[in-house]
């Protein structure tokens, strides 16, 4: 169906938006400029959307909000924010009654008139949706990147060419009801996340190989085979599979070798593509989402590109994001190490030394056995605040070769005493990073809200 179509066919329809965030506000004036018959609906009340609500009623939008804002939920067309559980009871009830439950993302990969490229995966997917984007754009593309990266696709389609690429980033909430699956799927890794959000570990797992279960025989889907839930999706791929390892050879996908060279292996032959000391944003974990961008944008970029784009490109805010260097002591900002397996295999593993690590927020109820052993072998130092700060500690003291002072262990209340006490505890030669492995819920709305404050409580000292 085509754009026009669409919009034709809500004239006087009911639509529901349930939450009035980022991805659903511009959605909401276009369906009211389009003669749909629009209910906003959120748990904040008028107070708290400001001057959001009064735009909404100049626009003929009806508001339900505060704790019932979900009472009655009536509507021809339901669509539920990314970060609303899928199955809500109220959700549920409108399904069974016959209501179209959807989404921003899945009513725009029914309408998307280009090429669609997607990536999920537990960490790496932003990056990796930005090491695309960028290859695409040098090799003189028009490129629309969006999804869980923070811009809604839909509101922009009139704009979209056939000829352009849409590269997207998708998260577990958007993909679990997913029925139509990207040209190209890539998944970075999948390893325990959103267990607060998601029925348990199997819906999780499920929601992501979304991303390729709709795919026909001439989509691509490029899968981490170092993974093992990642490369348990092979027997579920229909068209095109391309593995990537930094560990070892892949028969068909990219691969490292034992001279740090990214190889692309494809019908018995082997085509260099650039040496991982090209890749100018550091960490294993980063050479990994260049060689899941390889597989993906294999045949339609060429190597210069790849290896010029790695030469160049600086890397995605609030991710081992270099602050500043004071009195010899240097600052990082990991804001988006939001799991402990991120902040594991990103900020624990970059540095040649032991670090002064700030970790710990809200409890998304992810295990942290495995942990305390990693933050024992990588921390001099551990500045640990919010609600799990007491099973960081617990899993630190419980590891095998933990020795009492090693490392030492300081409780804070904040952000900002965490600041001070890093600087007090630092000297030259020091690294320090904020990089919680937790969500940041239980003291800012987000992660990038984090990571904006510590930036200004460093540049402050």
């Amino acid at each position: 169906m085509d754009i026009q179509k669409f919009y034709g066919s809500l004239k006087g329809k009911t639509v529901a938006f349930c939450g009035i965030g980022g991805s659903n506000l511009p959605l909401i004036r276009i369906f009211a400029q389009h003669g749909a018959v629009v209910t906003a609906r959120d748990r904040r009340t008028e107070e708290k959307l400001g001057e959001t609500a009064g735009e909404l009623k100049k626009l003929g939008v009806s508001l339900r909000l505060g704790e019932g804002y979900l009472e009655d939920l009536s509507e021809d067309i339901i669509f539920r924010t990314p970060g609303m559980k899928y199955y809500l009871p109220e959700l549920n009830a409108a399904r069974e009654r016959g209501a179209a439950v959807t989404s921003e993302m899945e009513v725009f990969f029914d309408l998307c008139p280009c090429k669609m490229i997607a990536v999920t995966g537990s960490d790496g997917k932003t990056t990796t949706t930005t090491i695309l984007s960028e290859m695409l754009k040098a090799a003189g593309k028009t490129v629309h990147l969006g999804g869980n990266i923070g811009t809604p696709l839909l509101p922009q389609i009139e704009s979209i060419g056939p000829d352009d690429v849409a590269v997207v980033e998708l998260s577990s909430f958007q993909l679990i009801s997913m029925r139509r699956s990207p040209d190209v799927a890539v998944v970075t890794n999948v390893t325990p996340n959103h267990l607060d959000m998601h029925k348990d570990m199997r819906e999780y797992i499920g929601a992501k190989k979304n991303i390729l279960l709709h795919q026909n025989a001439f989509g691509r889907a490029v899968l981490n085979a170092d993974n093992e839930i990642t490369a348990g999706f092979a027997d579920d791929v229909r068209g095109e599979k391309l593995m990537f390892s930094r560990k070892h050879w892949c028969a068909r996908g990219a691969w490292l070798n034992e001279k740090n060279e990214i190889i692309m292996s494809l019908d018995g032959r082997d085509f260099p593509v650039m040496n991982a000391s090209d890749i100018k944003i550091p960490g294993g974990h980063n050479i990994e989402n260049y060689l899941a961008a390889v597989c993906a944008l294999w045949g339609t970029v060429g190597t210069d590109i790849m290896a010029q784009t790695a030469r160049t490109f600086a890397g995605v805010e609030h991710r081992n994001e270099f602050v500043r260097e004071l009195d010899g002591v240097k600052y990082y900002n990991d804001s988006i190490g939001t799991t402990p397996s991120r902040t594991m295999n990103g900020t624990l593993k970059l540095f040649d030394r032991r670090i002064i690590l700030i970790a710990g927020g809200y409890d998304k109820k992810i295990p942290f056995d495995s942990f305390g052993p990693a933050v024992v072998d990588s921390v001099k130092t551990l500045v640990l605040m919010g609600a799990t700060a007491d099973k960081i500690e617990a899993s630190v003291k419980a590891a095998p070769q933990y020795r009492e002072g090693s490392p030492k262990i300081i409780r804070v209340g904040s952000l900002e005493q965490a600041v001070r006490v890093c600087r007090a505890e630092a000297v030259a030669g020091d690294i320090v990073s904020l990089s919680p492995a937790c969500a940041s819920f239980d003291m800012f709305p987000n992660y990038e809200t984090r990571g904006e404050e510590f930036k200004k409580l460093v540049e402050r000292l």
